[in-house]
């Protein structure tokens, strides 16, 4: 079964198109097709608190035109999530009304809680023993989330309001560190050796940009050197160099600076990325539902 599922996040609207298939006796979504739209709800949301009409009437031709393209691949079912910035939107629920008017596509705004139980729900197709303790990491335009497994079971999870369009707009709190050093304090046990998986669209960039295989990973070394170079160069300057799209190249280095920091919080010295995300959830997710 084909299934379509649409993220609209902080930063950009996103269409997968997918199905769950086995090869080798493992599972895994299998990408049919994949469109991104630069949205960018955040940049007005976290400024102004609200989205405009020019954003909602841009907002409205993106889902439209996302149904138009599931349409083309005869979707079974289609799943729409909106988070951080449509959360915290004062016209949020208006938007989400106005849009299912439009398009009849009903978008579900969905809390941290949620948002990580979609993307962790395909953590457990990938190979690794889920049985060591592992701990996600997912960092977006408007929150990060931060999960802790144990014995195969989500001991501890948290969303954070820090993302990289907050970053940009200035608008995370000055306590905002140091809440993330107490809980990491609170619920990591130090003792306890936790593979670090990062997910993100910035983070599954850095990965491509240091030329890493499939699960390969990346060391704190590496991210905190490209981080070094990129933030010594204008946005123009790291899309000429990098071959970054703008809205790319802006939020990039604020990611960076999130996972860098959570990284020297958990002594790590390295993480992978599985460039796994909310999206691939989504799809999993409506495989069970069938089922």
């Amino acid at each position: 079964m084909i299934y379509g599922a649409i993220d609209i996040g902080t930063n950009a609207a996103r269409l997968l198109i997918g199905e769950v298939v086995k090869e080798n006796g493992h599972s895994f979504v299998k990408k049919i097709s994949y469109t991104r739209i630069p949205l960018r709800l955040g940049l007005e949301v976290f400024e102004d608190g609200i989205i405009s009409e020019r954003k909602q009437e841009d907002f409205i031709k993106t889902i439209h035109a996302f149904k138009l393209i599931s349409e083309v691949f005869k979707v079974k079912e289609i799943r729409a999530c909106a988070t951080s910035a449509m959360r915290e939107a004062q016209n949020g629920v208006r938007t989400k009304e106005l849009i299912l008017d439009k398009t009849g596509i009903n978008i579900e705004i969905i809390d941290g809680e949620e948002e990580a139980r979609l993307i962790f729900g395909t953590f457990f197709l990938l190979d690794f023993d889920k049985d060591l303790p592992f701990l996600v990491i997912d960092v977006g335009g408007g929150s990060t989330e931060i999960s802790v497994f144990e014995n195969g079971v989500r001991v501890a999870s948290k969303s954070f309001k820090i993302g990289t369009i907050r970053m940009l707009k200035k608008k995370e709190s000055a306590t905002i560190w140091p809440e993330i050093h107490e809980w990491i304090a609170r619920h990591v046990d130090p003792k306890m050796l936790h593979k670090v998986f990062a997910t993100g669209g910035n983070i599954n960039k850095v990965h491509k940009l240091l030329g890493k295989q499939f699960m390969e990973p990346v060391s704190f070394r590496e991210l905190d050197e490209l981080y070094d170079k990129l933030n010594t160069l204008s946005i123009a300057d790291r899309m000429a160099k990098y071959q970054l799209k703008e809205d790319r190249a802006d939020v990039i280095v604020p990611a960076c600076e999130i996972y860098k920091y959570i990284m020297k919080e958990l002594k790590s010295k390295e993480l992978y990325v599985p460039k796994i995300g909310l999206s691939d959830g989504m799809i999993y997710d409506l495989h069970l539902s069938s089922q």
